[in-house]
């Protein structure tokens, strides 16, 4: 079966079912609605490939992420999928793993496939790689940093917004000894969380020892080895912020098998919002990035180089693991008042 077939079935052109296949808006709607019918009732599948070798088009967007194994970049890639399909493309994914050879690989697969955008959402991609996506002419958006180079855009996000209001939070509770677990120096957003993290506590006149800040890895084991550290210190801190969610996670392990209740012994935030974040015990009060709106604004920003992409908001999501720090005035009204309601 081909489009010819087709063609007879609707009572239609050859060129009249391409048009329709390929989505051309001055296709008359009544013709149309006779092809899609035509195309259900025989079961046909159109050929993509052939397609694009006609047109020259691939109507292919690549998408290039770290880690794959993170809840926030499945989160990511779904967005950007729904976007890319609702403007009529499909989406090749590449995950690096941080490890140069896969990122190299990923991008000889989106040259091969000739994809007509690329969505940089990981860091650490080396200048003469991007020199051959360049090279070709191929649209590419990154997230927060970006070589400037033409046809180059960049997604900013706002970590300060989010990370200020969690600290705010946090110092209304009546926190004073704040630390944070931050993900590894070598991305971009990571460091950019961190130092939002110490102008936010700066602003409000508090200090923080550097023995409560811990460099980790954006991984539940990372957000373990955090929760040790800030535990063994002589006066561990009463909350804690985590770069991402996945450290936060891994924190709540850590606390709960140090014997810690969350957040009656200690305060935790997270970066993120993961979907799982909302169905952890307790449930997670975390900083919420969208992965879907950094997603449609890559795709957008792929199809139309003209406009500079849009830029990215975070905001605090309270939910259950913040609350007064143990032992302080707070705390014991808030004991009085339940022993009261008893």
């Amino acid at each position: 079966m081909d489009i010819r077939t087709v063609a007879h079935a609707a009572g239609v052109s050859v060129a009249t079912v391409s048009r329709v296949i390929n989505k051309v808006p001055s296709v008359d709607p009544a013709l149309a609605k006779k092809v899609w019918e035509s195309i259900q009732k025989l079961g046909y599948v159109p050929n993509t490939q052939a397609r694009a070798l006609v047109s020259g088009r691939s109507k292919l967007l690549g998408v290039i992420i770290s880690d794959i194994t993170n809840p926030f970049f499945p989160e990511l890639i779904q967005g950007f999928e729904d976007k890319a399909v609702e403007v009529g493309y499909e989406t090749l994914i590449g995950s690096t793993n941080y490890d140069l050879q896969r990122m190299e690989q990923c991008v000889q697969r989106m040259l091969e496939r000739k994809v007509e955008g690329v969505a940089v959402m990981t860091f650490g991609i080396e200048e003469p790689l991007l020199d051959r996506l360049a090279s070709q002419g191929i649209p590419m958006v990154f997230i927060d940093l970006a070589p400037k180079k033409k046809g180059i855009s960049t997604i900013r996000v706002d970590y300060q917004k989010g990370i200020h209001e969690a600290v705010q939070h946090l110092a209304v509770l009546g926190h004073r000894r704040l630390a944070f677990i931050s993900g590894p120096d070598r991305l971009h957003s990571a460091v950019a969380r961190l130092q939002a993290f110490r102008s936010a506590v700066d602003e409000i006149g508090l200090r923080v020892p550097e023995s409560y800040i811990f460099h980790g890895d954006h991984t539940v084991e990372g957000g373990e080895r955090g929760v040790d550290h800030l535990l063994a210190l002589s006066k561990p801190p009463t909350a804690i912020m985590c770069s991402n969610d996945m450290t936060a996670i891994g924190a709540m392990h850590a606390l709960s098998r140090a014997g810690l209740s969350i957040p009656k012994d200690i305060s935790l935030i997270g970066f993120d919002d993961i979907r799982i974040s909302e169905y952890m015990l307790p449930p997670l009060t975390t900083i919420r990035m969208s992965g879907r709106d950094i997603a449609a604004s890559a795709v957008t920003a792929l199809l139309d180089t003209s406009t500079p992409p849009r830029d990215v908001e975070t905001k605090l999501v309270v939910r259950q693991t913040t609350s007064v720090p143990a032992g302080t005035l707070a705390d014991l009204r808030k004991k009085s008042g339940k022993a009261r309601s008893r």
